[in-house]
């Protein structure tokens, strides 16, 4: 028996087929970090569906500046918080630029609140957003993936679940309860689905921030910078292309989950 000869298959083989027969589906990819992932993986020849719920006219100037380049996108809507829409996405996309073989889950509320001041809709809301859409999503993706296609799942959390404090409540819980599911996910799915993970840092100010605030939350980053938006796309695609990766989580966060200044020494409540 010769020993060194590997076995070589498409689960193996990043370049088995061209990106065109790679299709993407990004969720909250009109805006933010979810425009910046769908911006680089289109530039390098994917096709993506853009989804979205109410950021409707950013979504489709998006989808026309990248097909204006040359690329291909459409645009797909659905309300992640109604189970049916979510299990129909899938569909949807892949009607629009085929079956999808990469899901990048970036979809996300973040709302505060604290114990002593819960809000139920708004719990339901973070964990119907952040755990029960992908669950659905990967389980979507199971049942359609096409005969022996490989694919690959990455979900948006937080760096905050490697380092859990007790704000925004409902908010951590139900990121901290999608880096579990990440996990579980990519035990269930091996070997045909991968599963993986990006936690942010501060990379862009929040609706309640100032650009000041935002400024000195980033000089308390042990790197004392944020990452930039072009590391999203870059990282997505690094989990693409080493296919022996799975169950793993990188943080893109200046170092913020190795920070030892605690938030009330830092002046940062968020």
């Amino acid at each position: 028996m010769n020993h060194d000869k590997k076995v070589f298959t498409v689960l193996d083989n990043p370049d088995a087929h061209p990106l065109v027969d790679c299709p993407v589906l990004v969720t909250g990819g009109a805006r933010r970090i979810g425009k910046a992932i769908v911006e680089d993986l289109a530039a390098q020849g994917f096709p993506v569906a853009i989804h979205c719920n109410h950021s409707l006219d950013e979504g489709h100037m998006l989808a026309a500046a990248i097909n204006g380049r040359g690329g291909k996108a459409s645009l797909v809507q659905a309300d992640l918080t109604n189970e049916g829409e979510v299990r129909g996405l899938l569909h949807k996309a892949a009607s629009e630029i085929g079956p999808i073989r990469l899901l990048v889950n970036n979809a996300s509320l973040f709302e505060d609140d604290n114990i002593g001041a819960l809000d139920m809709q708004l719990w339901d809301r973070h964990f119907a957003l952040h755990l029960k859409t992908p669950v659905v999503l990967a389980e979507e993706m199971a049942k359609t993936l096409p005969g022996a296609a490989s694919a690959l799942i990455v979900n948006i959390i937080d760096q905050r679940v490697w380092k859990l404090n007790p704000n925004f409540f409902s908010y951590t819980l139900s990121k901290a309860a999608l880096w579990n599911a990440t996990k579980t996910l990519a035990q269930a799915l091996a070997p045909r689905i991968r599963v993986n993970a990006i936690a942010p840092g501060p990379t862009l100010p929040s609706e309640r921030q100032k650009m000041a605030d935002f400024e000195l939350q980033v000089s308390h980053l042990p790197l004392q910078r944020a990452p930039d938006l072009s590391e999203f796309g870059r990282t997505v695609r690094y989990f693409w292309e080493n296919r022996s990766v799975t169950g793993q989580m990188i943080a893109l966060d200046g170092g913020q989950h190795l920070a030892w200044e605690t938030p009330d020494i830092a002046g940062i409540t968020e």
